[in-house]
């Protein structure tokens, strides 16, 4: 793949054989997110861990201190009876059976699902169209709950939810480029803290190999693990 000339450029400010500490790390990523819009920050962790095996699956959610800094569309899936509760949470939409038909028929105006247990069997007819997309709801994500407010609030607060792959990688958003750097900071090590505390038994040797920074439109920029991790409380 024919890499453009600011690729170029910007490459060339990262020391692939170096691992930045954070504060560095953030420096330089606010110096070579070039793109003409507010790229995202994006956090990618190569895990110790082999996804095949049941017990060494990582997944998890995590609620951020600052959001990523994007406007999250949530749908609200339930027979009627939580439809104001959703609403007055934030919900950007909140329907059964039409919704559902109109996903079949390939809407897709939305981030997050949350849905009541009621409708799993009908929204369970959706999975092979929101699961490839990771909007599937599941109960250990917390979106397939009675409790639709509080979900609601969580997700627009800035609770995102991570998987791990089948490559044994976790890749998510952890802000914007934009963002102070101190708050990235604190958005970072909360997300990294989740990941550390969902080690599953099962993973032997070093769970964490390596982490990496970068933005939507800029290069990989590897942090010092062991310094970042030793921040953590």
């Amino acid at each position: 793949m024919k890499k453009s000339k600011r690729y170029k450029e910007v490459l060339s400010k990262v020391d692939k054989k170096k691992d930045y500490i954070i504060e560095e790390g953030i420096d330089l990523l606010k110096e070579v997110a070039t793109a003409k819009f507010d790229e995202s920050c994006e956090i990618t962790m190569n895990l110790g861990v082999d996804p095949r095996r049941a017990d060494q699956m990582v997944r998890g959610t995590v609620t951020l201190p600052y959001g990523i800094g994007k406007k999250v569309k949530v749908l609200v899936i339930n027979k009627g009876d939580k439809d104001k509760e959703a609403k007055e949470a934030g919900a950007d939409y909140v329907d059964y059976e039409d919704v559902i038909k109109k996903i079949q028929e390939g809407w897709s105006d939305f981030d997050v699902v949350i849905a009541t247990p009621d409708v799993m069997r009908d929204v369970g007819k959706l999975g092979k169209i929101l699961g490839p997309k990771g909007l599937m709801p599941n109960p250990k994500s917390g979106t397939v709950t009675f409790d639709v407010g509080k979900a609601v609030k969580e997700v627009k607060a800035g609770r995102i939810e991570f998987r791990v792959d089948k490559y044994g990688i976790i890749h998510s958003i952890v802000g914007k480029v934009s963002f102070d750097k101190e708050k990235l900071i604190e958005n970072i090590l909360t997300f990294v803290a989740s990941v550390l505390k969902l080690r599953p038994p099962a993973a032997k040797g070093q769970y964490v190999r390596k982490i990496t920074l970068s933005s939507s439109m800029g290069p990989g920029i590897k942090l010092d693990r062991f310094d970042l991790i030793s921040r953590i409380k």
